[in-house]
């Protein structure tokens, strides 16, 4: 069976505006039907965990929700909106987007994507996990698809 690399960026956003949540989703989806390329978590303790804390979801009740109903994206969101406890008010929404935009690899991950992709660790270099994931995933699905 052919798995697949997750190629929806976690700088990506649905209708509720919370970045990565289109790629959580995906990733639960994909592992749901054996599908998901492997080395990828269907929900990891990253990104993905930061945006359950932050919007106060239970990460139990999403992983079975996706895996037994088979959500399309917007059913999944209209389910969290259900949640209780769930946080998405403008601040948690803007909290939650900062730190995925601000949050950093450490040196090692970066050197290793960056020369992965045969690219210079350089002033110019991505420092940021958004940017240097979106690049681990472009090797990542040339190197099982194109190459």
């Amino acid at each position: 069976m052919n798995t697949i690399v997750p190629l929806i960026s976690s700088g990506v956003a649905g209708p509720l505006g919370v970045l990565h949540l289109p790629r959580l989703w995906l990733k639960v989806s994909l592992e749901q039907s054996g599908k998901l390329a492997a080395g990828y978590p269907g929900a990891g303790k990253g990104y993905d965990q930061m945006v359950l804390d932050a919007l106060h979801l239970n990460r139990d009740a999403v992983i079975s929700y996706i895996k037994s109903k088979r959500p399309t994206y917007p059913q999944f969101e209209a389910w969290i909106k259900q949640q209780p406890g769930v946080k998405l008010d403008k601040a948690s929404i803007d909290g939650i987007n900062a730190a995925i935009r601000g949050y950093n690899h450490d040196d090692g991950t970066r050197k290793s994507i960056l020369s992965a992709n045969s690219l210079p660790d350089d002033a110019g270099a991505f420092k940021d996990a958004i940017n240097l994931n979106n690049l681990d995933d472009w090797k990542e699905f040339h190197d099982a698809v194109l190459k």
